[in-house]
């Protein structure tokens, strides 16, 4: 029995009916229009679980069907059928609102992958609720973040490519998450990957996967990334890192919606969705040349700004309170609390590294707290020490001060820890009770920061 229904409009008579046949053979029924005149009736006197348009129309074009529909049907999903290669056209349409876009000549595997996610959409729509702090692992109740859910509810709706930009630790993951998960792709995998985090000889066969033989050490065949995220999404974290030869292998996989392995002739199709995200400057990168432009044109046909924590302060105490609950289960603890002052040392904090630099210094301070009580001498926000550089790191042991310095502060008071913590149990053999009383802390304290460090260890 058939329980779906689809509008097709288009003026070629053929192209109708191959549309149709294939919705027929996917137990769908089609209506059909050869025009915009006839595609406003239907769409108000009826409803349709999808959408599929020409580009060019008799009396206007498939834009204007999606934007008439965004105002009258904002939860059909529509897709745009346009000539082969007219990226442009496609670009045109995702950002008027369009679902997703098919090419001319119609490729059946392509549209019946189209057709399958459109109607997964169309269902979920009906029964999406509006995300909130208390469902969205994005959580806060100011106005960015509300934005920032309605703004990630209209995405989910959509196939079009999106790119997240943000500064470091303000939670871009998380926006790709939760658009991958509120869309009709949750089902399918999500496969984030960091793209600075691969080597340039490994990024093509990690990419789009290679054959056996093709080079050395390509022992067996391997499925890339983009045939691992197939019917669900992936997503390129700190894509301004990818080098430029990689940067026009991805622009083609983009556009063709199909990669090639290496070691391989053959082309795969394939069925993604595109979220990328860079804490950098894309514009200032595609300016200096160092990122090209119709790459960054064609993963930029939406873009979504992720607020800093500084640009939200009032949500900082509903953030704290959830990670120290996070924090009081990982240590078994009933309850970890912040005294008064301490929670108004961190509303006045800038939080330079955002929401993962706030989880950091509430991790070091329960470490350092007595009676599961949180001060602000415990939080060690940078504003709150007064000595000089030099004053603070002079412990009285001057081995301590030749510590190289690494790439950051942290790095370096990290060094500094570990050097404490270790000079502490050798003068005790090694016996963490006393030497967490040479170092001033909890037992409980020690054995944190053992784990932390990695020092956990019997020996």
């Amino acid at each position: 029995m058939t329980t779906h229904h689809a509008l097709i409009i288009d003026d070629e008579p053929d192209i109708r009916e191959l549309l149709n046949l294939t919705l027929s053979r996917m137990d769908i029924k089609a209506s059909l229009a050869a025009d915009l005149k006839q595609a406003h009736e239907l769409i108000q006197s009826g409803e349709f679980d999808l959408c599929i348009t020409d580009m060019n129309l008799p009396d206007g074009n498939g834009i204007e069907l999606v934007k008439y529909v965004q105002q009258h049907r904002p939860n059909m999903p529509v897709a745009v059928l346009t000539a082969y290669g007219s990226m442009e056209t496609a670009v045109s349409a995702l950002k008027a609102g369009a679902f997703d876009f098919v090419s001319k000549p119609v490729d059946l595997q392509r549209l019946r992958d189209l057709i399958a996610t459109a109607i997964k959409l169309k269902s979920k729509c009906n029964n999406l609720e509006k995300p909130s702090s208390h469902t969205s692992p994005i959580r806060g109740e100011s106005s960015a973040v509300r934005k920032l859910h309605q703004q990630i509810s209209k995405l989910a709706r959509s196939q079009a490519p999106v790119y997240i930009c943000g500064e470091s630790g303000s939670g871009k993951e998380l926006v790709a998450r939760q658009i991958h998960e509120l869309g009709a792709r949750a089902n399918g995998p999500f496969v984030p990957v960091n793209c600075g985090a691969i080597p340039d000889e490994l990024m093509e066969s990690e990419f789009f996967g290679h054959k056996k033989g093709s080079f050395t050490g390509a022992f067996e065949d391997k499925n890339g990334l983009f045939q691992a995220a197939k019917g669900g999404t992936l997503f390129l974290d700190e894509v301004a890192d990818l080098p430029i030869h990689m940067q026009v292998k991805l622009l083609r996989a983009i556009q063709e919606k199909a990669v090639r392995p290496v070691g391989t002739q053959k082309e795969i199709a394939t069925d993604i969705r595109i979220l990328c995200a860079t804490h950098k400057n894309l514009e200032k990168l595609v300016e200096d040349g160092s990122f090209r432009q119709d790459l960054f044109y064609r993963i930029n046909v939406i873009q979504i700004n992720v607020p800093p924590l500084r640009n939200r302060k009032e949500d900082v105490p509903l953030l704290t309170n959830h990670i120290l609950e996070d924090l009081a289960k990982e240590w078994k603890i009933d309850r970890i609390e912040l005294t008064e002052h301490a929670m108004a040392a961190l509303s006045e904090y800038n939080f330079p590294g955002n929401i993962r630099e706030l989880e950091n210094i509430l991790e070091r301070a329960t470490t350092l707290c007595d009676d599961d009580t949180i001060t602000p001498e415990n939080l060690q926000l940078p504003q709150d020490t007064q000595a000089t550089p030099t004053e603070a790191l002079s412990l009285n042991d001057s081995e301590l001060l030749d510590v190289s310095i690494g790439d950051s502060l942290e790095e370096y008071l990290t060094d500094i820890e570990k050097h404490a913590i270790l000079k502490a149990l050798d003068e005790t053999r090694w016996n963490r009770t006393a030497a967490a009383k040479k170092l001033g802390m909890t037992f409980r304290s020690l054995r944190y920061r053992l784990k932390k460090l990695g020092l956990d260890k019997d020996e």
